[in-house]
C-alpha cells in the first residue's frame, strides 16, 4: 500500500452524523440523500482504496483469532444499491472469511417456524463475517406497513429484535446496521433504468411498484424501527446512497472502525520459528 493510501485511511472524515443516536428523536425524510462529507471524490475514492486494505487484514486477524464475529446488516428500498454496495465493500475481502446470506421471501418451512428462525440459523461463526442483504427487519417493517400479520403480532418484534441482537453480542457478535437512504426520485430513476436497458430486464420487478406506492408508509415504519433498535452494542447508520462513492467509503469507513475496536489478534505461534529449517 502506498504512502497515498495509507495518509487517506486516516482522512478527515466523521461518520457520527450519520450514526442514528439511541433515545433521540430520528426520521429518514430529514435526512440528505445525497452527500459528499465535504470531501473531493478523488480524495474519497483514494481513502476507499486504503480502507480496502485495511478491511482486508483486519478480516484476516478475524478468521485467524477464530473467538469473535461481525454481523453486518444491509437494508435499503428497492433500486437503493445493496448489490452493488456488498459488491464494492467485501468484494476484495476472502470469501472464507466473509459470508453474505441474501433474505427473500420466506418458504413454506422457514413460515413453519418462528420468524427469527431462519435469521439466527445464518448469523456468522467466530472468525467470520458475516453480512445480510436484507434481514430480520423485514419482519418489522414490511409486515407492519402491508399488513401481514395483526398489529398484536409485528408490534412485538422491535422487542424481540432488541433482546436477540443483544443475546448475539453478548455471545461475541458484533452489529453494524445499515440502511442505505435514497429519495424516491432517485428510485425512480433506477427503475426506469432497468425497464430502458435490456440486459437488466432481470431486475426489474413488477411487485417494486406496489412497494414504491407505499414509499411514505415505509419511510415512516423504517425510521420508527431504527430509532427504536439503534444502540451502543447494535448501531445503524442512515447511510446518504446517491453518490455511491461516498456510500462505499461511510460503509467502509464505518467497518474498519468497528474491527479496529475490535482489535481481532491472530493466535502467537505455539512454535519457535528460529528452530524451524525447512529443507
Amino acid at each position: 500500500m502506498g504512502n497515498k493510501h495509507k495518509h487517506a485511511t486516516h482522512i478527515d472524515f466523521d461518520t457520527t452524523p450519520y450514526r442514528v443516536n439511541p433515545g433521540k428523536a430520528f426520521h429518514l425524510r430529514k435526512r440528505e440523500t445525497y452527500v459528499d462529507g465535504g470531501l473531493e471524490k478523488d480524495d474519497g475514492k483514494d481513502a476507499f482504496q486504503a480502507l480496502s486494505h485495511r478491511l482486508v487484514e483486519l478480516q484476516e486477524n478475524l478468521y485467524a483469532e477464530q473467538k469473535r464475529s461481525l454481523l453486518v446488516v444491509m437494508q435499503a428500498m428497492d433500486a437503493g444499491g445493496k448489490d452493488s454496495t456488498l459488491k464494492a465493500v467485501f468484494g476484495p475481502i476472502d470469501p472464507a472469511g466473509c459470508h453474505v446470506k441474501s433474505f427473500k421471501k420466506p418458504s413454506d418451512n422457514e413460515l413453519a417456524h418462528d420468524y427469527l428462525w431462519r435469521i439466527h440459523r445464518n448469523t456468522p461463526k467466530r472468525g467470520t463475517i458475516g453480512v445480510f442483504n436484507r434481514s430480520h427487519y423485514e419482519d418489522a417493517a414490511t409486515v407492519a406497513v402491508k399488513s401481514l400479520a395483526p398489529e398484536k403480532i409485528w408490534s412485538k418484534r422491535v422487542g424481540h429484535i432488541n433482546d436477540f441482537e443483544r443475546m448475539l453480542t453478548d455471545e461475541g457478535t458484533t452489529i453494524v446496521k445499515f440502511f442505505l437512504h435514497i429519495s424516491k426520485d432517485y428510485q425512480k430513476e433506477r427503475l426506469q433504468r432497468r425497464l430502458d436497458r435490456p440486459d437488466k430486464h432481470w431486475k426489474f420487478n413488477v411487485a417494486d411498484l406496489e412497494e414504491r406506492a407505499r414509499w411514505g408508509e415505509y419511510q415512516d415504519r423504517y425510521s420508527e424501527v431504527m430509532q427504536q433498535t439503534s444502540h451502543e452494542h447494535a448501531p445503524w447508520y442512515a447511510v446518504p446512497a446517491e453518490r455511491r462513492w461516498f456510500r462505499n467509503l461511510l460503509v467502509a469507513k464505518v467497518l474498519v472502525d468497528t474491527l479496529e475496536k475490535m482489535n481481532p489478534q491472530p493466535p502467537k505461534a505455539d512454535f519457535d520459528p528460529e528452530t524451524i529449517v525447512i529443507e
